[in-house]
């Protein structure tokens, strides 16, 4: 039985409108194809995987349809379905790896193969993938076709460091930056892929899938992949994405943090221990504790941030990190949050994470130790906190016995 093919390539967009999260640049792309103002000359730059490449194929397929220039290719044309996904390929379509083929050598060749006319479309496209490796030499050989391009030939380069192509090169394309999909774009589409695919998927497992695909739609897909192949039942858990993408799970931080609130120190400490003894990486767990505290500072300041979207969780955990947010001051927060950030830093390449981690629980647990303003901040935090649980018996403490009734002296 043959397998199927990855995520990220069934899936690959055929035309503009599904390709998500870079509206900036499709928007405009699809008008210049509309009103046939189209450059002789693209160059496409961005993080990796954010549909670089995908977009220059559906600008050559939109180029070549039989009904075009389109914003929307037929999809039905020879060109359209050799360029289709899972497609043959057009000979007029040419994608060139620079990593590979970016000497001066290679550049004189396409120089020479672009004055020969395109066998069956309508224009001989080139895609020039991680264009920043054409050497100087090369791009000099080119610069001069890039310029004035004979009228069938138009040049698509795509970089992830557009800086590294050289100006005279730039100048003469039209620059189109991609950037990366934002999460809940992210989340919305895998909740929509996973439909299509006959996968459930936890609520609790889509942020987790989004974070470790950092913005960018290729990895993020391949992420999925990873856990749709290894999810038993059919079902992706919480517990599985937590476990293969070496996250802390969320009862540990919850763990943490309401022993910061109650200033249990054992507590604090048992679960730094829980983590090394379980052979979880230190630095994960404080990146993660920080990413916890983050989300409390903008609850205690943005109550309604879970219902806004300025924090994406599912709701059952929404509503624990609102409990927790009431736990604290907004001065005690912050002042972990940057001892925590501070602390991420530290454990950057030590010889001793779990030493530094206790040393960092340590510091959060005992603003007194700290002289700066916001050590104070925090003890007052803590001070009010105290008050404001136990109104009664400060209400008691507070309120001076009253006087002695005087004596009556016996009837005589």
């Amino acid at each position: 039985m043959e397998a199927p093919l990855a995520l990220y390539r069934r899936y690959r967009p055929d035309s503009f409108s599904q390709v998500i999260g870079q509206d900036h640049v499709t928007g405009p792309l699809r008008a210049a194809l509309r009103g046939n103002r189209v450059s002789h000359a693209y160059l496409f730059s961005g993080p990796r995987g954010c549909g670089k490449t995908t977009s220059a194929r559906i600008l050559a397929r939109a180029l070549n349809c039989a009904a075009g220039p389109t914003d929307e290719p037929c999809g039905r044309c020879d060109s359209c379905r050799d360029l289709a996904t899972g497609g043959p390929g057009s000979v007029d379509v040419i994608e060139i790896d620079a990593a590979s083929h970016g000497g001066v050598d290679d550049a004189r060749d396409l120089r020479e193969q672009a004055t020969f006319r395109p066998m069956r479309d309508r224009y001989k496209v080139y895609i020039v993938d991680e264009a920043h490796m054409v050497s100087p030499q090369g791009f000099n050989a080119l610069l001069k076709i890039v310029e004035e391009p004979p009228e069938h030939v138009r040049f698509i380069f795509a970089t992830t460091e557009p800086e590294k192509v050289i100006g005279t090169v730039r100048s003469r394309t039209h620059h189109y930056p991609f950037r990366l999909i934002p999460p809940r774009v992210l989340s919305a589409y895998l909740a929509e892929l996973c439909a299509k695919e006959g996968v459930a998927i936890e609520p609790a497992a889509l942020p987790l899938v989004v974070r470790a695909g950092a913005g960018s739609a290729r990895d993020t897909l391949s992420v999925l992949d990873q856990l749709i192949g290894g999810a038993v039942g059919g079902t992706v858990t919480y517990e599985l994405a937590a476990g293969l993408l070496g996250f802390t799970p969320d009862t540990l931080l919850d763990e943490v943090v309401d022993a910061f609130a109650a200033q249990d120190g054992a507590a604090v400490f048992g679960v730094v221990d829980k983590v090394v003894e379980t052979g979880q990486d230190p630095r994960r767990f404080t990146e993660d504790l920080l990413r916890r505290l983050r989300d409390l500072v903008v609850i205690a300041a943005v109550p309604d941030a879970p219902a806004t979207g300025l924090i994406d969780v599912p709701e059952d955990q929404a509503e624990r990190l609102v409990a927790q947010a009431a736990r604290f001051g907004r001065h005690d927060l912050s002042r972990a949050a940057d001892l925590v950030a501070a602390g991420l830093t530290d454990l950057r390449g030590t010889t001793a994470p779990r030493l530094l981690l206790e040393l960092l629980c340590a510091r959060v647990l005992l603003p007194g130790a700290d002289d700066a303003d916001a050590g104070l901040a925090a003890r007052l935090d803590r001070v009010e906190k105290r008050m404001a649980m136990a109104p009664v018996s400060v209400a008691a403490a507070s309120t001076p016995p009253a006087p002695p009734a005087p004596s009556t002296p016996p009837a005589p």
